[in-house]
């Protein structure tokens, strides 16, 4: 069990947002009680597609320090099709990782 903080780097109030997603509902919730951030703003289906948050760059590097696992930007997607047994998606996601290291 684990959690994830991606690369993503994605504008928002002046600030670089990234994903911070986990394997568990209560990792994620614990993670995000570490690092100060307030579980009210979860996103999580309905409303989104995945349980997860979007954070900051300093509370991503809060998440690191506390055990986060630092994954490209295709880890929360990677994630998310192994937990729906997706392996089309999974094997495209391994083909892009591919290419992009060429």
């Amino acid at each position: 069990m684990a959690v994830y903080v991606d690369n993503m780097r994605t504008p928002y109030r002046g600030m670089l947002m990234c994903h911070m997603f986990a394997d568990t509902k209560e990792e994620l919730v614990a993670m995000a009680r570490k690092i100060g951030v307030p579980v009210k703003y979860m996103q999580q289906p309905p409303r989104a597609k995945w349980l997860h948050f979007d954070v900051c760059q300093s509370k991503r590097a809060l998440a690191v320090r506390h055990g986060a696992i630092e994954t490209d930007r295709y880890g929360a997607l990677y994630a998310y099709a192994k937990r729906r047994g997706d392996k089309k998606t999974m094997q495209r996601i391994d083909s892009l990782r591919a290419f992009a290291k060429d």
